[in-house]
């Protein structure tokens, strides 16, 4: 039976972002080098075949600290960041520490702390259990950061002192939200302090961006990655927003309800920032088998931006040989 055509649209940038390539990067090189089992807290990004595939690996997760045993096994925090006290425990266990925290957050963290010391009470924008804020949150004394969800939050919000505020926000957020929780931000709090840069990373903005320079040109979206993915979510939520007919997000290509291809001859496919290719190329295929699939590729922005392993993991710079007389 012959297949009726389709228009792909993808996305670039899609998929993985330096920081979630760097925390993989770290759990691979660190099983090469030190051998399994080496233990990770938390999901190290928000994929399940990413996680099942460090699993097979000899990658052992794990919910907290007091779930790995003494020994010199390296123990991975996850790229969403962590609180204070969690490495503080491992110091004190004495365990081999590896930190893949993206430097993003850990960029965030930095604001934490210098806003603590120079006094000012500070406002985190982000959503509440999100492992990201709780590590955020974490870097200050229980209290010392007060989160924001919704506009109401922000109009609901006491502080002890109006002028001695600063905000920060959760990387992975709607740059268009964002932006209104922090012009909400700024009318009921005129002097407050942010950030010299925004927080919501490059990979966020740029996927966004992306999504909002396709959605006149397709029916329908695809969006892979996981349902607690905050940036895959963020996806979503913008194509619906720009009148998108019908917008879906899946881990794999057995999620797809084929039934949102009827009537439709031009989709999009785009992909969070944790999401790996073969995921995508999956995907793809799928469509392939269904329909005589055309892709066309709308570039929006080129992403070269790499991140330093920890150096407990860099390759030895090899001296050159002298040269002969």
């Amino acid at each position: 039976m012959k297949k009726r055509p389709l228009k792909v649209v993808m996305c670039e940038p899609l998929g993985f972002c330096a920081g979630v390539d760097r925390a993989i990067q770290i759990v691979e090189k660190s099983l090469e080098k030190f051998g399994a089992p080496v233990y990770v807290r938390h999901e190290i990004v928000h994929n399940k075949f990413v996680v099942e595939s460090l699993k097979n690996k000899g990658a052992i997760f794990v919910k907290e600290l007091d779930e790995i045993p003494d020994g010199d096994a390296p123990v991975i925090f996850s790229a969403h960041g962590v609180p204070a006290s969690v490495p503080a425990e491992a110091t004190r266990r004495n365990l081999f520490q590896l930190d893949a925290t993206c430097p993003l957050v850990t960029k965030v963290h930095f604001e934490a702390k210098r806003h603590f010391k120079k006094n000012l009470e500070t406002i985190l924008i982000g959503h509440a259990g999100h492992p990201e804020v709780l590590g955020t949150m974490g870097q200050l004394p229980e209290g010392a950061v007060l989160l924001v969800e919704t506009i109401e939050d922000v109009e609901n919000l006491k502080v002890d002192d109006p002028d001695q505020l600063a905000y920060m926000s959760q990387t992975t957020l709607s740059v268009d939200d964002t932006q209104h929780m922090i012009d909400a931000l700024k009318k009921r709090f005129p002097n407050i302090h942010g950030p010299g840069k925004d927080d919501v990373c490059y990979a966020t903005t740029n996927r966004q961006e992306a999504v909002k320079a396709i959605v006149g040109q397709i029916d329908s979206l695809i969006v892979v990655g996981a349902p607690h993915s905050s940036n895959s979510r963020r996806l979503v939520e913008i194509a619906d927003r720009e009148g998108c007919k019908s917008s879906a997000l899946v881990e794999r290509a057995a999620e797809i309800d084929w039934a949102m291809f009827d009537g439709v001859n031009v989709m999009g496919l785009t992909a969070g920032a944790s999401a790996p290719d073969v995921l995508i190329e999956e995907i793809v295929d799928a469509m392939r088998a269904r329909f005589e699939v055309t892709i066309e590729t709308v570039i929006t922005a080129k992403e070269t931006i790499t991140f330093n392993l920890p150096k407990e993991l860099r390759e030895p710079k090899t001296r050159k040989a002298p040269l002969s007389a």
